[in-house]
């Protein structure tokens, strides 16, 4: 069965009619990156006012994911994901996600990097990189 893909607004991550999302926005990085700025609550703490490792990685798939929609309108999604976790991310301080190209697509297959950094100093939170797959939208 071919999976149909169809962007209905809802993605957690940035969707604006998911009235229980995150509504990320994007915007460009030059010369060729993609930033977003999230400031978590407890909501997403996994350990006492320290942000889920976890919930950073879906912050890097999501910047990730987007570059290539918002820089030249391609719809992917992450076939594989990995990321280091440098430091704690601490609860109520803004952070900084970033995605950039990764060398030279391949046929359907777009390879991304992105980081994570605090916005007060810049400090390095995480770094991860993507296979992202070029999907057709119905």
């Amino acid at each position: 069965m071919t999976q149909p893909w169809e962007d209905d607004r809802m993605c957690f991550a940035c969707g604006e009619k998911n009235p229980r999302g995150l509504h990320l926005q994007f915007a460009s990085l030059p010369p060729d990156g993609l930033v977003c700025e999230f400031t978590p609550d407890k909501t997403f703490q996994g350990y006492r006012d320290v942000v889920h490792g976890g919930f950073i990685g879906l912050l890097l798939d999501e910047v990730m994911v987007n570059l290539p929609w918002q820089r030249e309108k391609v719809p992917v999604v992450s076939a594989e994901v990995t990321f280091r976790l440098h430091r704690p991310a601490p609860v109520g301080e803004a952070l900084v996600i970033s995605a950039f190209p990764d060398g030279e697509p391949q046929r359907r297959l777009i390879p991304i990097r992105g980081e994570v950094r605090l916005k007060k100093d810049g400090t390095l939170i995480a770094a991860g990189r993507a296979k992202c797959v070029k999907v057709k939208l119905d």
